[in-house]
């Protein structure tokens, strides 16, 4: 068991009222549980994922301590912009696509 946080954007009611029934909301959108377990972790993500895009711009952030991955933290992500996170040399990195505005500045000189 390990601290798990929990961070919402534009969230529905329904999705800040099933987190603050199991996570303590200490700031707005904003969701600990120092003691959750794999499972109740794991089921929480499983909602979010089966409610996530009822609400226009809408994101959820979760992470909690891993010492098996990089950076020993484990991270999950819903919403825009999308990314990915990367293993650099032990660290996480995101990476998202460029704008179309920004892409056609690069060159491969």
């Amino acid at each position: 068991m390990t601290m798990t946080v929990v961070v919402t954007r534009n969230s529905p009611e329904r999705t800040r009222g099933f987190l603050a029934s199991c996570m303590s909301e200490i700031a707005p959108g904003v969701y600990t549980a120092p003691k959750l377990t794999r499972a109740v972790r794991d089921r929480v993500w499983e909602v979010m994922e089966e409610w996530f895009g009822t609400v226009a711009d809408e994101g959820v952030l979760m992470t909690w301590v891993d010492n098996t991955l990089p950076g020993r933290q484990a991270v999950r992500v819903l919403g825009l912009p999308r990314m990915d996170l990367v293993d650099h040399s032990g660290v996480y990195l995101a990476r998202r696509d460029l704008p179309p505005s920004q892409d056609s500045t690069l060159t491969s000189e």
